[in-house]
């Protein structure tokens, strides 16, 4: 009797995908996602949803008035965020005759581009809050780094510096006073990385600082890795940068925090269709005589934005740990 509905499930493909493999995954998705690479993870998420707690109240401290003086108490709260895994997934159809015809690991070249793709997306999302027609999955999800330094001021626009009289260069727009890091440092936190579009190489290779020495090096101890003012800086290549929304990201990565549900999943489908968004019919795996690989891993961030010793009020609108240049 034919058989119409064979799947190679997630137990079957264990010999093509191990778990080791997937595990191995989740650290390359990292590795290719270049704001990643700066930012803090934490322990893996046994479900979906974990609470974050952080400190909405920070203690203040007293003299005591003379030998008998009463000491003084002080209050600390907290309150809660919250980090939202979501889905972030891709199928790649592939006709069965290409894989039997193929001389190499199919899947060995597959997978760098699948995890560019997934490091690619993280990027955006981490960034711009997404891609171009991208809705949030839930009200806890967090806007993206430009926006929410957009609406707290802290950005300066390198057009209007260039524009001043007298002009002020790009050392002024990044690391003097007004610049990019004294926003962050005002709100009391310490630039650790920086994200800047390739176009912005150029123009820090070609900047100095007072004494003309300049402000753009390799880390001597790593050449593969700039820095800005000792701090990291990268330029991803994977194309998440919207040059004409950020030319150049800097702030405290640590306040940044990731987390991995930790279940990249595989499933291998010979007998599946791939839609469209209105319905209608790409392909049909079995007519067309195909094989689809779909990926999916879930992860959630948050950046919590906590009271700093300089801007001591929770829900300071005016606070916050990154700054932006924009075009």
């Amino acid at each position: 009797m034919p058989i119409y509905n064979s799947v190679i499930d997630r137990t079957e493909a264990q010999a093509l995908i191990p778990e080791d493999v997937a595990t191995d995954i989740i650290g390359a998705v990292a590795y290719r996602s270049y704001v990643l690479q700066l930012a803090r993870r934490l322990p893996d998420m046994p479900q979906r949803t974990r609470r974050l707690p952080i400190i909405s109240v920070l203690p203040q401290a007293y003299f005591v008035n003379g030998d008998t003086g009463l000491k003084q108490t002080t209050e600390v709260d907290w309150t809660n965020k919250f980090l939202n895994a979501e889905e972030i997934a891709v199928i790649v159809p592939i006709p069965q005759a290409v894989i039997d015809d193929v001389s190499y690991d199919i899947w060995g070249e597959i997978r760098p581009l699948i995890e560019t793709a997934f490091g690619k997306l993280i990027d955006q999302m981490l960034l711009y809050g997404g891609m171009v027609g991208y809705t949030k999955p839930s009200a806890d999800w967090p806007d993206g780094i430009v926006k929410g330094a957009t609406d707290a001021s802290q950005s300066v626009s390198l057009a209007t510096q260039l524009a001043l009289t007298p002009a002020k260069d790009l050392y002024d727009s990044v690391l003097s006073e007004g610049g990019t890091f004294s926003l962050v440092e005002e709100d009391g936190f310490a630039v650790t990385g920086n994200v800047a579009s390739l176009q912005m190489r150029a123009r820090l290779r070609g900047s100095r600082d007072k004494n003309g020495n300049p402000i753009f090096n390799r880390n001597p101890g790593t050449p593969a890795v700039y820095d800005l003012d000792g701090t990291p800086l990268v330029f991803p290549e994977n194309g998440s940068i919207d040059s004409s929304k950020s030319q150049l990201i800097s702030g405290d990565f640590n306040q940044l925090v990731y987390a991995m549900r930790q279940d990249i999943t595989y499933t291998i489908s010979t007998d599946g269709v791939i839609t469209d968004g209105a319905g209608a019919i790409v392909y049909n795996l079995f007519q067309q005589d195909m094989v689809a690989m779909r990926v999916v891993m879930r992860m959630a961030w948050q950046l919590p934005n906590p009271p700093t010793w300089l801007k001591s009020t929770y829900g300071d609108v005016t606070r916050y740990p990154f700054a932006l240049l924009a075009p």
